[in-house]
């Protein structure tokens, strides 16, 4: 396939490493965000957000030419919309806000000429590629002229750079032949399989892929409240239970967090409330699970209180939705720490990720370990997973919520 110009809107966590990797491969790249400060960072050849490689990169990419960023669209063949797709916040059930796609799609229109390729890769609910092709209507584009598609990303944080290679993609077009051509465009970077369908199977199964895993997370929960009442150990059963050849369970935690997990189950959800059974109780279930860590933060605190004689101060140990990454988005351990530290708590967080935080007081370590009376892992970074934590938190109140084992 003949190299082309390709316009990526949207430079965060999925829009950055495309553009960046698309530069690598050869293309002609001109990203393009609102923010100004991400726009003048990426061209001084740096990074607004923590990536294994993204630096290298970017750094690469902006040195060869190969990719600028700007704040409106450019002229280009390729355009593919990478921005965020939130929630319409509602006193039930969350509604997507795919606002911010459908003004990309319309800040495009005007450029877009006969041959062009439009691929949308945000998290979507179902319909919204063909959303896009009304705004281009619309807006007078004839939609029968250029390639509209959707793919979604399947990368993972903390391997980005690598996954957005070697995963297998899926390419719903909305039309078959712009299915076949956006798949081409795909298999010129992607080394995985590259599977072809339609644009509204495509926009399901990505919301299916992140359901089913917020489900089997929500198993996994569930039988935490469950054993803390039985006085079992849950690291010990579900180790026990995954002995069993057809059993596979997942890792309790605080939560789910990411804007992927923890987000795209209400996509479904919201469209079709009344079937979306078993999806929207995982929902309710995880969400259960943050409210109820809260809850025995707040007693072992209480206990402590008690004992000591004046209010204990509380360490939250991780902030990130994961492991041993910097991501905040939507992260339940994120959003405890600010809850206790709202209630009026004594409250440091340790985040060896990140170095501040506007709400919270970060502490190193040795810090904490020194100052704190209760330490609430919700969090497994590598950092605490150390015998020596232990032996330092000798004589503390330690709440293990993500299998640490201190």
């Amino acid at each position: 396939m003949t190299k082309k110009s390709i316009c990526v809107v949207g430079l965060g966590y999925i829009g950055l490493p495309t553009a960046a990797l698309l530069a690598a491969k050869g293309y002609m790249v001109a990203g393009v965000d609102i923010n100004s400060h991400v726009v003048k960072t990426i061209n001084e050849g740096r990074i607004h957000i923590v990536e294994p490689d993204l630096d290298a990169y970017v750094r690469s990419a902006v040195a060869s030419g190969n990719l600028k960023a700007f704040a409106e669209p450019q002229s280009s063949d390729v355009y593919m919309i990478c921005v965020p797709t939130p929630f319409h916040e509602t006193d039930d059930i969350p509604q997507p806000n795919i606002d911010y796609i459908l003004s990309a799609t319309a800040k495009i229109a005007p450029l877009l000429k006969a041959g062009d390729t439009v691929i949308l890769e945000s998290t979507s609910p179902v319909g919204t590629t063909h959303e896009m092709a009304r705004v281009l209507e619309l807006a007078g584009v004839d939609v029968t002229s250029i390639n509209i598609a959707y793919c979604p990303e399947r990368v993972l944080p903390g391997k980005v750079m690598v996954e957005l290679v070697e995963n297998d993609r899926i390419v719903g077009g909305y039309t078959p032949e712009a299915t076949t051509s956006v798949s081409d465009f795909y298999r010129t970077f992607v080394d995985g399989h590259v599977l072809e369908t339609d644009a509204k199977t495509a926009e399901m199964c990505k919301l299916t892929e992140n359901s089913f895993r917020d489900v089997n997370i929500a198993f996994a929960n569930e039988l935490s409240l469950l054993c803390d009442k039985e006085g079992i150990n849950v690291w010990d059963l579900i180790r026990l239970a995954n002995h069993h050849p057809r059993v596979s369970i997942l890792t309790p935690g605080v939560g789910v967090g990411g804007h992927c997990i923890a987000v795209d189950p209400w996509f479904i959800v919201a469209r079709n409330p009344e079937d979306a059974v078993v999806i929207k109780a995982a929902r309710g279930v995880n969400s259960h699970k943050t409210e109820w860590v809260v809850d025995r933060i707040v007693a072992a605190a209480g206990d402590a209180e008690r004992q000591l004689g004046r209010r204990p101060r509380i360490a939250c140990m991780g902030l990130a939705f994961k492991p041993d990454i910097d991501d905040l988005r939507e992260s339940p351990a994120l959003s405890i720490s600010e809850k206790l530290q709202e209630m009026g708590h004594d409250i440091v967080a340790v985040e060896p990720n990140i170095t501040e935080h506007p709400n919270l007081k970060l502490v190193s370590l040795d810090d904490a370990s020194e100052s704190c009376d209760v330490f609430a892992f919700m969090v497994r970074h590598k950092n605490f997973v150390n015998p020596s934590v232990g032996r330092r938190l000798s004589g503390k109140v330690v709440l293990d919520f993500c299998g640490i084992n201190v």
